[in-house]
């Protein structure tokens, strides 16, 4: 075998990966069905499904996310298969170490991919938003539910999963690879969170109101497709670039 081949496989986790993805599944599960326990949950969760059973009720709707199932899990075997395996390790690591590789994950996918909605994804004077041909097709939906997280073009999938792993695979090199744990959880939220902006939430007082807002100010992102809220898992870079939306457009906010 050439050395380089010796080199790769060596540092090849298969079996790691695989019990990254098992992580995520049993974390998926276990957690939402433990919130789905809370009435509150449960109700918003009924909410959002019965929208999507109305919503499936159109062919064109329903064929996008069919094939987007399907291309899900092509690039999820991709990502488990080719990429993951080089970033992970399960020696053992304090916990202030698991939380430290969690928290820059998840904020610095958050920026990439502030910058690549803002910029690429709509027309913000500078590029003119190349891709947002491609995006126009999640925007659709002016008023989504959980599940319109996945109505979008395929294209736009391999992009938001791409970035994802690329900013694992990329930290992993500077910080050391990182744990099982902290890749199973991270994912965990990175879906979560995302499909929970989607929702369609009317508690306002749930977990002191966050919630509902955080549901609140991406539904803004989704009723015109000049507004701002670009970042994905927190505001925290709209807030420090001035794109905050709450509900009239960011430019007429900032002016």
């Amino acid at each position: 075998m050439p050395p380089i081949l010796l080199g790769l496989s060596s540092q090849y986790q298969g079996w790691l990966s695989l019990y990254t993805l098992l992580g995520v599944l049993a974390l998926t599960v276990g957690l939402n069905f433990i919130a789905r326990l809370i009435p509150v949950v449960r109700a918003q969760s009924t909410l959002n499904s019965d929208t999507l059973k109305t919503k499936m009720q159109k062919p064109a709707y329903a064929a996008n996310q069919r094939l987007n199932r399907i291309w899900s899990m092509v690039f999820l075997a991709i990502i488990f298969g080719l990429i993951m395996p080089f970033c992970l390790t399960a020696a053992p690591q304090p916990w202030f170490r698991v939380l430290l590789d969690m928290v820059m994950i998840l904020m610095v996918y958050d920026f990439v991919y502030y910058l690549t909605h803002r910029f690429l994804f709509h027309d913000n004077g500078i590029f003119g938003g190349p891709l947002k041909w491609m995006h126009a097709v999640h925007h659709r939906q002016h008023n989504p539910c959980r599940w319109d997280s996945s109505y979008i073009h395929p294209l736009e999938i391999a992009i938001g999963l791409g970035l994802y792993v690329a900013t694992i695979f990329v930290l992993s090199r500077f910080m050391g690879n990182f744990h099982v744990i902290s890749i199973a959880v991270t994912w965990f939220a990175f879906t979560g969170i995302n499909l929970h902006n989607h929702n369609l939430w009317t508690e306002d007082k749930f977990l002191g109101g966050y919630v509902a807002y955080a549901s609140r100010m991406h539904h803004h992102h989704h009723a015109r497709f000049t507004g701002g809220n670009y970042a994905t898992i927190t505001l925290l870079y709209d807030w420090m670039f001035g794109t905050l939306d709450n509900g009239d457009g960011w430019q007429k906010n900032k002016a």
